[in-house]
């Protein structure tokens, strides 16, 4: 059965299952780096705010051999669960004062986010754009998120830089930059010790949160510290929206060598959703500022 039919009939068996007061709508949501996913929500007419839950996940469990009907009270029992999450007074959100601490920041791709750009406040840096999103509290929707669009901007009174400045204290502050050797992850993730000598000295840099922690970099005070222990400038590997790699700069292999390392992780192993670029950067410890590396 092929994405599309496996669809229809989703949408035929909920309807079936929910009757005639809902109606079911399928949705092409536009995620990160223009990935383009298929939801599907449960609405009544009175309803202004619901939950949208994506179908590519589904299909694959489809085909590795779930029945539909047990594919559609997941659905069901997904959509009940989120829209008692989401029964909150939306009218908050109009009021700058009462959304401005859960304001926070991430990095994204430039190029691979026009149309979003088109209508997000949002600032340059590198070959990426800082973007904004209010953080819904973990008892309403663990995760959750809002994205500041620039008709929010407008309601607010605000500008991108009013809204960076906020961003980048609440940020900083609920999302503390975190550091780990390369090594010390991997002991922690296997079990296995590991000599120091036997392995190149490489960081991950990230949030506690380990949630759109390539953003730390925009704010931490970690990679300075380490920039001076090796004594050198520090390469910067994307390897997602969620975290990038950190090894010192000593010439001892061709940048071509860490953009094909690059490259082949966010081909191989990262979703495409979740790339951040596939440049390189460079820790300038003489002004202690991260820059592109062009050439």
């Amino acid at each position: 059965m092929g994405f599309q039919t496996f669809v229809d009939n989703i949408v035929d068996l909920l309807q079936e299952r929910m009757g005639d007061p809902y109606e079911i709508k399928v949705i092409r949501v536009t995620k990160n780096n223009d990935v383009e996913l298929t939801g599907i929500a449960i609405t009544r007419q009175e309803d202004s705010i619901f939950p949208t839950i994506y179908l590519e996940g589904l299909y694959e469990e489809f085909k590795e051999g779930a029945r539909l009907s047990t594919l559609v009270e997941k659905i069901i029992n997904c959509h009940e669960e989120q829209s008692m999450a989401l029964e909150l007074d939306m009218d908050f959100f109009r009021d700058y004062s009462r959304v401005k601490d859960r304001i926070f920041y991430k990095l994204v791709s430039f190029e691979k986010n026009k149309k979003f750009l088109k209508d997000a406040p949002h600032l340059r840096w590198n070959d990426l754009a800082i973007v904004f999103y209010y953080a819904l509290e973990d008892d309403v929707v663990e995760g959750g998120s809002i994205a500041v669009k620039r008709q929010h901007m407008l309601m607010w009174k605000q500008n991108a830089e009013s809204l960076y400045r906020q961003a980048n204290r609440n940020t900083k502050r609920g999302m503390p930059e975190l550091l780990v050797s390369m090594r010390e992850l991997v002991m922690e993730l296997t079990g296995v010790w590991i000599r120091e000598a036997d392995t190149i000295p490489m960081y991950v840099l990230t949030n506690q949160d380990k949630r759109f922690g390539a953003a730390a970099m925009l704010y931490s005070e970690k990679i300075g510290e380490l920039a001076e222990r090796f004594g050198s400038d520090l390469l910067i590997l994307p390897s997602s929206i969620h975290e990038v790699l950190l090894i010192p700069d000593d010439h001892s292999r061709e940048y071509a060598f860490y953009r094909q390392m690059v490259e082949e992780v966010n081909r191989t192993q990262v979703e495409p959703e979740e790339v951040l670029s596939y440049g390189l950067y460079r820790y300038c410890r003489k002004n202690s500022e991260i820059e592109e590396i062009i050439s």
